[in-house]
């Protein structure tokens, strides 16, 4: 199995545990008042965790994706909504980091590195049923800026957001796919609610639906056309990040299985508690697992550092047909298998898992890791690949 380099130095890994430890302390109150973790939000922005992606040249922390991706598993073993919004943050400023070229932009990257702004992202809209790679709304002109409005059906976090990167229409007479992203600060837009957000899992996440009426310079357009963005950047990140946090969320389940097994062994000396196979079945599921999604981002975290070596180059990898199957293919297997294990742990602890709270619990984890197929839904991510296997070359 790859092992990523060191998530931190010694003093971010301190960092890093000094968060994960208040996440800890408040993610049940988060998840039962369906609330923002803002205790955890503000030990990032302490920590300045919130820039680690951006290179300390902007005043950033400079830790590489794969470095990144181990502070979202990690935090997602004692909050997965703390995790969620830190990992969709990152993937803004990875949209932002490799495809600004505006100075406007720029300037953002170093307001987010040095206050600390949190990013959010409004890419799916009412009107075309979620669909991503599809806009109804357009970008409208105006000299050296522009307006738009967006019946965006989930915005995450949005009372906290600093700015949301916004897709819309390149313009009033662009078609449906033809799309771009736009970088918009909170002092440039205005949300009305629309629906709230009560969920089963990551109810900590907020992710209401927010009517979104927005204006901003012209700079604040992503030169890049959002398909690009999409396929080189936000999905394949999206789907990195998102899949170290199953991994937390099912290393915590079998973490929680272990410790319950030492338990029972103390109080019956000589003797092989009756769950011990299957626990074992579960360590060896969660190495699989694990090997799955580390090999995925260290396979991207090569194919980003080729991309921005050259960004001319032909058949880069992070453009194929054969790259977006597997990451979409990613998504799709660890978001099946963290509610296996999660479930299968919770069979092997019996009562103890099965109730609401104490130290063995996993109901909060097992309706978090139901999540991970509904975002970005499973059924549209295998529809993808079965389009894109028809004109893939098997390679």
């Amino acid at each position: 199995m790859p092992q990523h380099a060191p998530a931190t130095d010694s003093a971010h890994a301190k960092a890093v545990s000094t968060v994960r430890a208040i996440a800890a302390q408040h993610a049940d109150a988060v998840d039962l008042e369906a609330r923002l973790p803002h205790e955890t939000i503000d030990a990032l922005r302490d920590s300045r965790l919130l820039g680690a992606l951006i290179p300390q040249s902007l005043g950033g922390l400079g830790l590489s994706l794969t470095e990144t991706c181990r502070v979202v598993e990690e935090l997602a073993r004692s909050c997965a909504s703390a995790s969620m919004v830190f990992a969709m943050h990152q993937i803004q400023v990875a949209c932002l980091l490799w495809h600004q070229r505006t100075p406007e932009m720029e300037a953002l990257l170093r307001r987010t590195a040095d206050e600390q702004l949190l990013l959010a992202s409004a890419t799916t809209e009412k009107v075309v049923s979620g669909a991503v790679r599809t806009s109804a709304c357009a970008i409208e002109p105006a000299g050296a800026s522009f307006s738009l409005q967006k019946e965006a059906s989930i915005i995450s976090y949005a009372r906290l957001a600093d700015a949301i990167l916004i897709t819309a229409r390149r313009g009033p007479e662009a078609p449906p796919t033809d799309q771009v992203l736009a970088c918009i600060t909170a002092d440039r837009y205005r949300l009305d609610r629309r629906q709230v957000w009560d969920t089963i899992g990551f109810r900590g996440t907020e992710s209401g639906g927010f009517l979104v009426q927005a204006d901003g310079p012209n700079g604040a357009i992503f030169p890049d056309p959002f398909a690009d963005i999409s396929r080189r950047t936000m999905l394949p990140v999206s789907h990195v990040l998102w899949g170290h946090l199953w991994v937390g969320l099912a290393a915590e389940a079998v973490s929680r299985a272990r410790a319950l097994l030492r338990k029972q062994a103390r109080s019956a000396p000589g003797s092989v508690p009756a769950a011990a196979p299957a626990v074992v079945d579960l360590v060896n599921r969660l190495q699989e697992l694990r090997s799955l999604v580390y090999h995925a981002a260290s396979d991207y975290q090569s194919a980003i550092e080729s991309w921005q070596a050259d960004p001319a180059a032909a058949g880069l990898v992070v453009d194929s047909l054969p790259f977006s199957i597997r990451m979409n293919g990613l998504k799709l297997a660890g978001s099946k298998a963290v509610v296996e294990i999660v479930t299968d742990a919770i069979e092997a602890c019996g009562m103890p898992a099965y109730q609401a709270s104490g130290p063995y619990s996993l109901g909060r984890l097992l309706r978090d890791a139901h999540g991970a197929r509904v975002m970005i839904n499973n059924h549209r991510l295998t529809g993808a690949n079965a389009a894109w296997l028809l004109v893939s070359k098997d390679d």
